[in-house]
């Protein structure tokens, strides 16, 4: 009876150990503040806009702190601040990774953190189990800790850089502001990131899931972070019958269109428009280009997730009704970067005479809402087209300050530059170089895309329309190509 007892007492003593583990780990969890300056796209000389946040970070390591890459994006200064304290220790990024919203931080001083437990990593959560979202949302000081059931696990995009996308994984537990960056706990674990929330429905809320973490921890191993890899491909569903009968196939279900493939891509050269693909790394393959990971159906491209740059992949495919198997060495495409946001780099630009030049980007797109037919048409193409092989930068005519030289140039605003003195335009260098030639022709002719009225601009005035136009406005430095 007593050993009975001791077992009963053992259990009640474990069981209350293991119930206070979650409250130590909390101590863990760390309020981050940010002071940013977001560069202005549509003056990019000016230093650009100042403000700041709070937002939530979680210690894996030795003076490692993981939290959001939109906490710090932009950040001039970042303090950190331990739970039950006022102390604010300043910290620097180590890494950050904008196409998965995820950053690491270090401490000046990690002393004062360095008794406390390093969270550990766990593993992806099974639907309707119960999660706890740690953190510092707005509406008071002291640590939250909310409670939801995990209720979808998928393949969807990252608000953050707009143009990626990822595993996502939902919560019904809202995920407000200051929330973002801290952990989502089961049994002990950090089982996601908390990262962003809907507005338009209440206690909803994402985190990003191990897989997509422990995919940017190996990614810094080497002190370098390298970004994402893709196949570079577009598809195209096959649920219409007709089209599968287009296509010889039986109504299975089975088989995903290729639609496009992306000029020196991972699969140029591999795979082929109206190829059909079947498995991918030996996965069957949907018609909608889903495929079967851990019980839950997800975007093929989420192979691809977790391989790094050299890695191949693996298809069965059908190719003018003959199957075949095929193999690519994935790598990043760089030029789809022009439609994401970006983060801790000043606008390019260079200003001749009055004209302000820059290269087309998602942030410049944004801020002057380009309205030319031909100038959206380019940028829509700029990857999906192969544009990027011929032209580096997509340069624009952005701004044309008021000046007696100008007058009437203004008509040209908004239009992507084709040649400058019949020598096509590659990127905002080459530009720059052209126009600030040492022996510059008399007249400057430059010819905007799908526009075939040139722009003359006398060389001879350029320079003393320039010098008078900076001192009026303001303008300090002539030009920043880098």
């Amino acid at each position: 009876m007593k050993c009975l007892l001791a077992f009963i007492a053992g259990l009640f003593l474990i069981s209350l150990a293991s119930a206070q583990k979650p409250a130590e780990l909390y101590d863990s969890v760390v309020k981050i503040e940010t002071a940013t300056q977001s560069y202005d796209y549509r003056t990019p000389w000016n230093t650009g806009r100042f403000s700041g946040g709070t937002g939530t970070g979680f210690i894996i390591g030795e003076n490692q702190i993981l939290t959001n890459a939109h906490v710090v994006s932009d950040a001039r200064r970042l303090l950190v601040t331990r739970r039950g304290s006022s102390q604010k220790y300043p910290a620097r990024v180590l890494h950050v990774a904008h196409d998965c919203d995820l950053a690491l931080l270090a401490v000046e001083d990690f002393s004062a953190f360095s008794q406390l437990p390093k969270l550990k990593i766990g593993d992806i959560p099974k639907l309707e189990s119960e999660v706890s979202a740690i953190g510092y949302p707005t509406g008071g000081e002291r640590l939250s800790v909310t409670r939801g059931v995990v209720s979808r696990i998928d393949f969807n995009s990252y608000s953050h850089s707009q143009v990626d996308s990822h595993l996502i994984i939902q919560i019904d537990a809202a995920i407000n502001p200051g929330n973002s960056g801290g952990p989502v706990l089961q049994d002990g674990k950090v089982i996601g990131v908390a990262f962003q929330g809907r507005t338009d429905a209440d206690n909803v809320g994402y985190i990003i899931p191990t897989p997509v973490v422990k995919r940017f921890l190996k990614d810094i191993e080497d002190g370098v972070y390298h970004q994402y890899v893709d196949l570079g491909i577009n598809t195209f569903p096959l649920f219409n019958p007709a089209m599968r009968r287009a296509f010889n196939l039986k109504d299975d279900g089975k088989g995903v269109l290729v639609s496009n493939v992306i000029i020196q891509g991972p699969c140029d050269g591999v795979l082929k428009k109206n190829d059909i693909l079947l498995t991918i790394d030996d996965s069957p393959i949907d018609s909608a280009g889903n495929i079967k990971i851990a019980g839950e159906f997800l975007d093929m491209n989420e192979v691809v997730e977790r391989k790094f740059s050299g890695d191949q992949v693996t298809f069965t495919l059908i190719r003018d009704g003959k199957k075949m198997n095929a193999t690519a060495t994935l790598k990043p495409t760089p030029a789809s970067r022009i439609y994401a946001i970006r983060y801790e780099s000043q606008p390019r630009y260079t200003f001749y005479g009055g004209l302000v030049f820059q290269p087309l980007t998602y942030n410049l797109y944004v801020s002057h809402q380009f309205k030319n037919r031909r100038l959206r048409q380019l940028y829509n193409e700029y990857v999906s087209e192969g544009l990027f092989v011929d032209r580096e930068d997509l340069v624009v005519l952005t701004r044309v300050e008021s000046d007696r030289l100008t007058t009437h140039m203004g008509a040209f605003r908004g239009q992507v530059v084709d040649t400058i003195n019949d020598i096509k335009i590659k990127n905002l260098r080459q530009a720059h170089e052209i126009l600030n030639a040492p022996n510059p022709p008399e007249f400057h002719k430059i010819l905007f895309s799908g526009n075939t009225l040139p722009l003359i601009v006398p060389s001879a005035e350029a320079t003393a329309a320039g010098e008078r136009i900076m001192r009026q406005v303001g303008i300090t430095q002539a030009s920043r190509l880098d």
